[in-house]
């Protein structure tokens, strides 16, 4: 099982987090932000690993230090859980309806850390007690502390739950198929350079 565990301690945040990327898509989320944890189980759910996050965060202020530091966490641990990344496909492209909306999240475990994100016009300002502002602040340190070239984009859609959680799933679905171990290369690094 490839498993990555991050504690993280911080005068804003304290994040005790652990995935295994050859799971069922069991998790157990507690960030004081209810629609946050609702988007990382569902990550969790269509990336079939298993995930557990716990954070004790300022959110008294506002969600933006729990959601980014929780980012950088599961970027560390997805990179933790990598190891030398023999085998794996390497790239993840998904696209995903959610009634009126299409999101497509396309990604490459390139150890070159980019985020292009695209959210489709303006979103509503809050979803429940979680700004929206900050699915950008959270994708960007998942990518960047996990080595990925991300790239979302919200095709279109007017529901700004609908966007923000079909971004979620889609990333799930993306990094499940760019994890996944290629049985014919096992024991390969799948780059020309011979490193990742």
């Amino acid at each position: 099982m490839r498993t990555g565990k991050v504690i993280r301690e911080t005068k804003e945040t304290s994040i005790d987090l652990t995935i295994s990327l050859d799971g069922r898509g069991v998790s157990d989320i507690d960030t004081g932000i209810g629609f946050f944890d609702h988007m990382l189980n569902l990550f969790a759910a269509h990336g079939r690993m298993d995930l557990v996050v716990g954070c004790n965060g300022d959110i008294n202020v506002d969600g933006h230090h729990s959601v980014e530091d929780i980012g950088i966490a599961l970027g560390e641990a997805v990179k933790q859980a990598l190891g030398d990344k023999k085998g794996i496909n390497r790239y993840g492209t998904f696209y995903l309806p959610m009634d009126e909306t299409l999101v497509m999240v396309s990604l490459d475990i390139s150890g070159r850390p980019f985020l292009v994100y695209d959210a489709g016009g303006p979103m509503a300002p809050m979803i429940g007690n979680y700004d929206t502002e900050l699915t950008e602040e959270f994708l960007r340190a998942f990518a960047f502390n996990a080595g990925i070239t991300l790239h979302v984009k919200v095709m279109y859609g007017t529901n700004s739950h609908h966007k923000v959680e079909a971004i979620f799933k889609a990333l799930g679905h993306a990094l499940r198929t760019a994890v996944k171990i290629d049985p014919e290369a096992a024991d390969e690094i799948p780059s020309t350079k011979g490193m990742l």
